[in-house]
Protein backbone atom coordinates (compact mmCIF):
# COMPACT_ATOMS: atom_id res chain seq x y z
CA UNK A 1 0.00 0.00 0.00
CA UNK A 2 1.22 3.46 -0.89
CA UNK A 3 1.34 5.94 1.97
CA UNK A 4 3.37 8.59 3.69
CA UNK A 5 6.39 9.26 1.54
CA UNK A 6 6.80 11.07 -1.75
CA UNK A 7 6.45 8.72 -4.73
CA UNK A 8 8.25 9.67 -7.95
CA UNK A 9 6.94 8.20 -11.21
CA UNK A 10 9.74 8.53 -13.73
CA UNK A 11 8.27 7.02 -16.89
CA UNK A 12 4.90 6.66 -18.56
CA UNK A 13 5.35 2.90 -18.50
CA UNK A 14 5.84 3.03 -14.72
CA UNK A 15 2.62 5.02 -14.37
CA UNK A 16 0.74 2.41 -16.39
CA UNK A 17 2.06 -0.33 -14.10
CA UNK A 18 1.25 1.67 -10.97
CA UNK A 19 -2.35 2.18 -12.10
CA UNK A 20 -2.67 -1.38 -13.48
CA UNK A 21 -3.25 -0.19 -17.02
CA UNK A 22 -2.40 -2.07 -20.21
CA UNK A 23 1.11 -1.47 -21.50
CA UNK A 24 1.49 1.94 -23.12
CA UNK A 25 1.48 1.87 -26.90
CA UNK A 26 4.27 4.46 -26.96
CA UNK A 27 6.96 4.86 -24.27
CA UNK A 28 6.85 8.67 -24.35
CA UNK A 29 3.18 9.57 -24.82
CA UNK A 30 -0.08 8.00 -23.73
CA UNK A 31 -3.81 8.71 -23.64
CA UNK A 32 -5.62 7.21 -20.64
CA UNK A 33 -9.32 6.62 -20.10
CA UNK A 34 -9.72 7.55 -16.43
CA UNK A 35 -12.51 5.01 -15.97
CA UNK A 36 -9.90 2.27 -16.46
CA UNK A 37 -7.80 3.32 -13.45
CA UNK A 38 -7.57 0.73 -10.66
CA UNK A 39 -7.59 1.50 -6.91
CA UNK A 40 -4.31 2.64 -5.37
CA UNK A 41 -5.26 1.33 -1.94
CA UNK A 42 -4.93 4.80 -0.46
CA UNK A 43 -4.82 5.35 3.28
CA UNK A 44 -4.97 9.09 3.84
CA UNK A 45 -3.02 11.35 1.51
CA UNK A 46 -0.55 9.94 -0.99
CA UNK A 47 1.95 12.36 -2.52
CA UNK A 48 3.40 12.03 -6.00
CA UNK A 49 5.62 13.76 -8.49
CA UNK A 50 5.64 12.86 -12.18
CA UNK A 51 8.59 13.22 -14.54
CA UNK A 52 6.29 14.02 -17.46
CA UNK A 53 3.56 16.46 -18.47
CA UNK A 54 0.02 15.66 -17.36
CA UNK A 55 -3.08 17.13 -19.02
CA UNK A 56 -6.41 15.81 -17.80
CA UNK A 57 -10.12 16.38 -18.14
CA UNK A 58 -11.61 14.65 -15.14
CA UNK A 59 -14.64 14.25 -12.93
CA UNK A 60 -14.91 12.40 -9.62
CA UNK A 61 -17.35 12.06 -6.74
CA UNK A 62 -15.27 10.89 -3.78
CA UNK A 63 -11.70 12.08 -4.35
CA UNK A 64 -9.90 15.35 -3.80
CA UNK A 65 -6.56 16.47 -5.14
CA UNK A 66 -4.13 18.89 -3.54
CA UNK A 67 -1.46 20.95 -5.22
CA UNK A 68 0.66 22.90 -2.76
CA UNK A 69 -1.77 24.49 -0.28
CA UNK A 70 -4.72 24.33 -2.65
CA UNK A 71 -7.42 21.65 -2.77
CA UNK A 72 -9.77 20.95 -5.65
CA UNK A 73 -12.86 18.74 -5.45
CA UNK A 74 -13.38 17.00 -8.78
CA UNK A 75 -17.16 16.83 -8.56
CA UNK A 76 -17.32 18.89 -11.75
CA UNK A 77 -15.45 18.45 -14.99
CA UNK A 78 -12.29 20.48 -15.22
CA UNK A 79 -9.20 20.58 -17.41
CA UNK A 80 -5.96 20.75 -15.43
CA UNK A 81 -2.28 20.79 -16.29
CA UNK A 82 0.91 19.77 -14.51
CA UNK A 83 4.51 20.13 -15.63
CA UNK A 84 7.18 17.57 -14.71
CA UNK A 85 8.42 17.55 -11.08
CA UNK A 86 5.35 19.27 -9.62
CA UNK A 87 4.28 17.73 -6.32
CA UNK A 88 0.65 16.80 -5.75
CA UNK A 89 -1.31 14.54 -3.44
CA UNK A 90 -4.46 12.47 -3.77
CA UNK A 91 -6.82 11.42 -1.00
CA UNK A 92 -9.72 9.00 -1.13
CA UNK A 93 -12.71 9.01 1.22
CA UNK A 94 -12.53 5.23 1.49
CA UNK A 95 -9.30 3.33 0.83
CA UNK A 96 -11.30 0.36 -0.44
CA UNK A 97 -13.15 2.37 -3.04
CA UNK A 98 -11.98 3.53 -6.43
CA UNK A 99 -12.68 7.23 -6.96
CA UNK A 100 -15.44 7.43 -9.54
CA UNK A 101 -13.73 9.14 -12.43
CA UNK A 102 -14.62 9.89 -15.98
CA UNK A 103 -12.61 11.73 -18.57
CA UNK A 104 -9.12 11.35 -19.92
CA UNK A 105 -5.50 12.10 -19.22
CA UNK A 106 -2.74 12.83 -21.69
CA UNK A 107 0.79 11.98 -20.53
CA UNK A 108 3.71 13.43 -22.48
CA UNK A 109 7.35 12.82 -21.54
CA UNK A 110 9.72 15.76 -22.16
CA UNK A 111 11.86 13.51 -24.34
CA UNK A 112 8.99 13.24 -26.82
CA UNK A 113 9.01 16.96 -27.56
CA UNK A 114 12.81 17.33 -27.36
CA UNK A 115 14.31 19.29 -30.26
CA UNK A 116 10.89 20.40 -31.56
CA UNK A 117 9.24 23.80 -31.76
CA UNK A 118 6.97 22.78 -28.89
CA UNK A 119 9.98 22.21 -26.62
CA UNK A 120 10.88 25.87 -27.12
CA UNK A 121 7.36 27.22 -26.56
CA UNK A 122 5.77 24.96 -23.94
CA UNK A 123 7.21 27.10 -21.13
CA UNK A 124 5.09 30.00 -22.42
CA UNK A 125 1.88 28.23 -21.39
CA UNK A 126 1.49 29.57 -17.86
CA UNK A 127 -1.33 27.17 -17.00
CA UNK A 128 1.20 24.37 -16.43
CA UNK A 129 2.12 26.30 -13.28
CA UNK A 130 -1.42 27.00 -12.10
CA UNK A 131 -2.71 25.31 -8.97
CA UNK A 132 -5.16 22.45 -9.34
CA UNK A 133 -8.05 24.63 -8.15
CA UNK A 134 -7.26 27.10 -10.96
CA UNK A 135 -8.22 24.61 -13.64
CA UNK A 136 -10.16 25.37 -16.80
CA UNK A 137 -13.93 24.91 -16.77
CA UNK A 138 -14.99 23.95 -20.27
CA UNK A 139 -18.25 24.58 -22.06
CA UNK A 140 -19.81 21.65 -23.89
CA UNK A 141 -18.57 23.05 -27.21
CA UNK A 142 -15.04 23.61 -25.89
CA UNK A 143 -14.87 20.12 -24.44
CA UNK A 144 -15.99 18.69 -27.78
CA UNK A 145 -13.18 20.57 -29.52
CA UNK A 146 -10.51 19.22 -27.17
CA UNK A 147 -11.95 15.71 -27.25
CA UNK A 148 -11.66 15.80 -31.03
CA UNK A 149 -7.98 16.76 -30.87
CA UNK A 150 -7.32 14.11 -28.24
CA UNK A 151 -8.94 11.46 -30.45
CA UNK A 152 -6.52 12.38 -33.24
CA UNK A 153 -3.55 12.09 -30.87
CA UNK A 154 -4.76 8.71 -29.60
CA UNK A 155 -5.34 7.47 -33.12
CA UNK A 156 -1.82 8.46 -34.14
CA UNK A 157 -0.31 6.85 -31.02
CA UNK A 158 -2.04 3.56 -31.81
CA UNK A 159 -1.09 3.57 -35.48
CA UNK A 160 2.14 2.10 -36.72
CA UNK A 161 4.82 4.75 -36.20
CA UNK A 162 6.53 6.20 -39.26
CA UNK A 163 8.64 9.28 -39.94
CA UNK A 164 5.54 11.49 -39.98
CA UNK A 165 3.94 10.32 -36.73
CA UNK A 166 5.86 12.43 -34.27
CA UNK A 167 5.39 15.72 -36.11
CA UNK A 168 1.68 15.04 -36.59
CA UNK A 169 1.27 14.39 -32.85
CA UNK A 170 3.31 17.50 -31.99
CA UNK A 171 1.04 19.56 -34.23
CA UNK A 172 -2.04 18.18 -32.47
CA UNK A 173 -0.46 18.93 -29.08
CA UNK A 174 0.26 22.50 -30.11
CA UNK A 175 -3.35 22.88 -31.25
CA UNK A 176 -4.66 21.51 -27.95
CA UNK A 177 -2.50 23.93 -25.94
CA UNK A 178 -3.46 26.86 -28.15
CA UNK A 179 -7.16 26.12 -27.67
CA UNK A 180 -6.60 25.80 -23.92
CA UNK A 181 -4.95 29.22 -23.97
CA UNK A 182 -7.96 30.66 -25.79
CA UNK A 183 -10.43 29.03 -23.43
CA UNK A 184 -8.53 30.28 -20.37
CA UNK A 185 -8.67 33.79 -21.76
CA UNK A 186 -12.41 33.35 -22.15
CA UNK A 187 -12.65 32.14 -18.55
CA UNK A 188 -10.79 35.18 -17.24
CA UNK A 189 -13.35 37.38 -18.98
CA UNK A 190 -16.54 35.43 -18.26
CA UNK A 191 -15.65 34.92 -14.58
CA UNK A 192 -15.28 38.68 -14.34
CA UNK A 193 -16.66 39.02 -10.81
CA UNK A 194 -14.27 36.55 -9.16
CA UNK A 195 -11.29 37.86 -11.11
CA UNK A 196 -12.10 41.48 -10.28
CA UNK A 197 -12.32 40.42 -6.64
CA UNK A 198 -8.73 39.17 -6.97
CA UNK A 199 -7.75 42.57 -8.38
CA UNK A 200 -9.55 44.38 -5.55
CA UNK A 201 -7.88 42.19 -2.93
CA UNK A 202 -4.50 42.81 -4.56
CA UNK A 203 -5.03 46.57 -4.42
CA UNK A 204 -6.03 46.39 -0.75
CA UNK A 205 -3.08 44.13 0.06
CA UNK A 206 -0.56 46.48 -1.55
CA UNK A 207 -2.06 49.59 0.07
CA UNK A 208 -1.88 47.97 3.51
CA UNK A 209 1.65 46.71 2.90
CA UNK A 210 3.01 50.08 1.78
CA UNK A 211 1.31 51.77 4.72
CA UNK A 212 2.79 49.36 7.27
CA UNK A 213 6.21 48.82 8.83
CA UNK A 214 6.60 45.67 6.73
CA UNK A 215 7.95 47.68 3.81
CA UNK A 216 10.92 48.76 5.96
CA UNK A 217 11.58 45.45 7.68
CA UNK A 218 10.88 43.11 4.76
CA UNK A 219 11.48 45.25 1.69
CA UNK A 220 9.36 45.31 -1.44
CA UNK A 221 6.70 42.58 -1.62
CA UNK A 222 7.60 39.81 -4.04
CA UNK A 223 5.26 38.26 -6.59
CA UNK A 224 5.35 35.01 -4.59
CA UNK A 225 4.43 36.83 -1.36
CA UNK A 226 1.49 38.58 -3.03
CA UNK A 227 0.22 35.40 -4.70
CA UNK A 228 0.45 33.39 -1.47
CA UNK A 229 -1.42 36.11 0.40
CA UNK A 230 -4.20 35.96 -2.20
CA UNK A 231 -4.21 32.12 -2.23
CA UNK A 232 -3.51 31.87 -5.95
CA UNK A 233 -0.50 30.68 -7.89
CA UNK A 234 1.91 33.36 -9.17
CA UNK A 235 1.34 32.43 -12.82
CA UNK A 236 -2.45 32.44 -12.47
CA UNK A 237 -2.37 35.83 -10.78
CA UNK A 238 -0.17 37.21 -13.55
CA UNK A 239 -2.50 35.84 -16.23
CA UNK A 240 -5.61 37.32 -14.59
CA UNK A 241 -3.98 40.73 -14.22
CA UNK A 242 -2.70 40.82 -17.80
CA UNK A 243 -6.21 40.10 -19.13
CA UNK A 244 -7.92 42.63 -16.84
CA UNK A 245 -5.33 45.42 -16.81
CA UNK A 246 -2.60 44.69 -19.34
CA UNK A 247 -0.01 44.62 -16.52
CA UNK A 248 1.65 41.75 -14.72
CA UNK A 249 1.96 41.39 -10.94
CA UNK A 250 5.40 42.99 -10.72
CA UNK A 251 4.16 46.01 -12.64
CA UNK A 252 1.23 46.36 -10.21
CA UNK A 253 3.62 46.26 -7.27
CA UNK A 254 5.77 48.94 -8.87
CA UNK A 255 2.71 51.02 -9.71
CA UNK A 256 1.60 51.05 -6.08
CA UNK A 257 5.16 51.80 -5.02
CA UNK A 258 5.36 54.82 -7.32
CA UNK A 259 1.99 56.10 -6.02
CA UNK A 260 3.36 55.96 -2.48
CA UNK A 261 6.63 57.60 -3.55
CA UNK A 262 4.76 60.44 -5.26
CA UNK A 263 2.76 60.99 -2.10
CA UNK A 264 5.88 61.20 0.06
CA UNK A 265 7.67 63.47 -2.41
CA UNK A 266 4.75 65.89 -2.62
CA UNK A 267 3.52 66.13 0.99
CA UNK A 268 6.58 65.44 3.18
CA UNK A 269 10.01 66.99 3.67
CA UNK A 270 11.77 63.62 3.71
CA UNK A 271 14.91 63.42 1.59
CA UNK A 272 14.95 61.14 -1.45
CA UNK A 273 17.27 58.80 0.45
CA UNK A 274 14.87 58.64 3.40
CA UNK A 275 11.93 57.95 1.09
CA UNK A 276 13.88 55.23 -0.68
CA UNK A 277 14.65 53.59 2.68
CA UNK A 278 11.02 53.81 3.83
CA UNK A 279 9.95 52.13 0.60
CA UNK A 280 12.25 49.16 1.11
CA UNK A 281 15.22 50.14 -1.07
CA UNK A 282 18.74 49.56 0.18
CA UNK A 283 20.21 51.93 -2.41
CA UNK A 284 18.73 55.27 -3.39
CA UNK A 285 20.05 54.83 -6.94
CA UNK A 286 17.78 51.83 -7.47
CA UNK A 287 14.77 53.78 -6.27
CA UNK A 288 15.61 56.82 -8.42
CA UNK A 289 16.14 54.66 -11.49
CA UNK A 290 12.79 52.88 -11.07
CA UNK A 291 10.97 56.16 -10.37
CA UNK A 292 12.35 57.79 -13.52
CA UNK A 293 11.59 54.72 -15.63
CA UNK A 294 7.97 54.71 -14.48
CA UNK A 295 7.31 58.47 -14.46
CA UNK A 296 9.82 60.07 -16.80
CA UNK A 297 11.06 62.30 -13.96
CA UNK A 298 13.75 61.89 -11.33
CA UNK A 299 12.42 62.09 -7.74
CA UNK A 300 14.04 65.52 -7.33
CA UNK A 301 12.52 66.85 -10.57
CA UNK A 302 9.10 65.50 -9.57
CA UNK A 303 9.30 67.24 -6.20
CA UNK A 304 10.36 70.52 -7.82
CA UNK A 305 7.23 70.47 -9.96
CA UNK A 306 5.21 71.02 -6.76
CA UNK A 307 7.25 74.04 -5.58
Amino acid sequence: MLRGQLHTVKTIGAYHRLRQLPEAGHPLISVIDLEQLRPLGLAGNTTFTLDFYWIALRRSSNATARYGQQVYDFNKGILSFMAPKQVFSIACDDKNELPEKSGWALLVHPDFIWNTTLAKTIGQYDFFDYSVNEGLFLSEKEEKTLNGILALIEQECQSGRDRFSKQIIITHLENLLSYANRFYNRQFLTREKSNHQILERLEALLVNYFNSEAIISKGLPTVRFVADALNVSPKYLGSVLRVLTGQNTQQHIHEKLIEKAKEKLSVTNLTVSEIAYELGFEQVQSFSRLFKTRTGFSPVAFRRSFS
